[in-house]
C-alpha cells in the first residue's frame, strides 16, 4: 500500500442524524478523518436522505439513502450504492463486521480482489454470521483493545491487530485557566452496565457529580434520580462536545464504573470494548478512575493516571474518590501523566499509522 491508494471505510449506523451519534459513529468519523490527512479516504455510511459533504481534512463522507433496515433493524443498513463504493476503493475497512453492509462488502472486496479488513465497535444485527463463521472474508481484524481482540478468539491470530483508538488531543486539550472544582464528572450513556448507580452511592458527601449523556433506559433514569436524591447530582442530556470539554477539564476527575451485572441482576457479557470517554477526560488533564471491567484498565495505568477499582466494591470507588480529592497534588500529577499517555498510545495520528501498517502486512 502506498500513501497514494484509496481507503474506504464502511459503517451500517445512521450518520449525522438527531439521537444516534454515539460512541462507535464518532470512532470510524474520527479514523477517517484523520487518515484523510495521509492518504484519500471515503467514509460510506448509511441515512434516510442521500447526501454528500467533505470535510476540511479532504475526508469525502458518502451517506446513502434512502437505505433499507435489515429486518427493521436502524443499525444494519444497506443500499445498492455499496457495491460502487466497494469497487471504487483499493482498502476496504468494514466497521460493526457482523452486520450485512460489512458482509456484502467483505465478499465483493474479495471478488474485486481488494483487502478488506474489520474494526468490532460492538453492536451487530442480521446477517450470514448467524449461520457461518466470517471471519475469514476479512484479510484482518484490527481491534480496539486486547480484550476486544480475545473475546473474539482473535489473540495470536494472524491478521489480527490491537489498534486501539484514539483522540483529538487539540480539542481534547487541558486549560490552565479553568481552575479545578470538587466535581466528579460521568460521560456516556445512561444505561444500567455503565454502573452510574454505584457512582452515586459511593459519591462523597463534599464532592459534585456532573451524570452528562442521553438516557435510554426509563426505569434506570428513575432509579438514579432516586438515589441521587440529596446528593450533589447534575443530570445533562444535550451537552454539545465543547460543553463536554469544558466539564473534563474543570472535574477533579472522569469516572467510568462499568459492570458486569446490574443494580437489577442482568448480566452484559461485554460492557466496554475500548472506554473512549476515558481518553477523552484523561485528553483533558483530568485524572481517570475505572472499575476492572472489559477493557478498562488497558487504557488506565493504575496509580500513574487514575485508579483502577473492583467493579463491585463502592467503598473502594468512594475511597478513591476520596483520595483525589484531599491530595490535589498528586490527582494534578496523574492528570499530566494521563495526557502523556495518551499522546503516546492513543491519538488518531498514531491509530492511523496502526491501520496503514496492517493494511501493508
Amino acid at each position: 500500500m502506498t500513501r497514494e491508494h484509496h481507503v474506504v471505510h464502511i459503517t451500517p449506523a445512521l450518520f449525522g442524524e438527531a439521537g444516534v451519534f454515539g460512541g462507535a459513529e464518532r470512532y470510524t468519523f474520527e479514523l477517517a478523518r484523520h487518515m484523510a490527512l495521509v492518504c484519500p479516504t471515503t467514509l460510506v455510511c448509511f441515512g434516510d436522505t442521500p447526501r454528500e459533504l467533505t470535510t476540511i481534512e479532504g475526508l469525502r463522507v458518502k451517506v446513502l439513502g434512502p437505505s433499507w433496515k435489515v429486518r427493521g433493524q436502524p443499525f444494519n443498513r444497506i443500499h445498492p450504492g455499496l457495491a460502487r463504493a466497494v469497487v471504487g476503493a483499493d482498502i476496504v475497512h468494514c466497521h460493526q463486521p457482523h452486520t450485512l453492509a460489512a458482509e456484502l462488502s467483505a465478499l465483493m472486496a474479495r471478488v474485486t480482489r481488494k483487502k478488506v479488513f474489520a474494526t468490532d465497535l460492538g453492536g451487530g444485527g442480521w446477517g450470514f454470521s448467524g449461520y457461518m463463521r466470517t471471519d475469514r472474508w476479512f484479510d484482518g481484524h484490527l481491534h480496539i483493545s486486547a480484550y476486544s481482540q480475545r473475546i473474539a478468539g482473535h489473540a495470536g491470530v494472524r491478521g489480527s491487530e490491537v489498534i486501539y483508538g484514539g483522540v483529538d488531543a487539540e480539542f481534547f486539550s487541558p486549560d490552565n485557566v479553568t481552575p479545578k472544582e470538587p466535581l466528579v464528572v460521568f460521560v456516556g450513556r445512561l444505561l444500567p452496565h455503565k454502573g452510574i448507580d454505584r457512582l452515586i452511592s459511593a459519591l462523597p458527601e463534599d464532592l459534585e457529580l456532573e451524570v452528562i449523556g442521553h438516557s435510554y433506559d426509563d426505569r434506570y433514569q428513575a432509579s438514579l434520580h432516586h438515589l441521587a436524591d440529596g446528593k450533589r447530582v447534575a443530570f445533562r442530556h444535550n451537552c454539545t462536545d465543547l460543553e463536554i470539554v469544558e466539564a473534563y477539564r474543570r472535574a477533579m476527575c472522569v469516572v467510568l464504573p462499568s459492570v458486569y451485572r446490574d443494580m437489577y441482576g442482568n448480566e452484559t457479557a461485554v460492557p466496554e470494548l475500548l472506554g473512549q470517554t476515558l481518553l477523552e477526560g484523561m485528553a483533558c488533564g483530568a485524572p481517570a478512575v475505572c472499575t476492572d471491567v472489559a477493557s478498562l484498565p488497558e487504557i488506565v495505568d493504575n496509580g500513574v493516571t487514575g485508579f483502577i477499582v473492583p467493579s463491585q466494591d463502592g467503598a473502594a470507588l468512594g475511597e478513591r474518590l476520596g483520595f483525589l480529592r484531599d491530595n490535589p497534588t498528586v490527582s494534578n500529577r496523574m492528570g499530566q501523566e494521563g495526557r502523556r499517555r495518551i499522546l503516546e498510545k492513543f491519538s488518531w495520528p498514531h491509530v492511523v499509522e496502526q491501520c496503514l501498517a496492517a493494511y501493508r502486512k
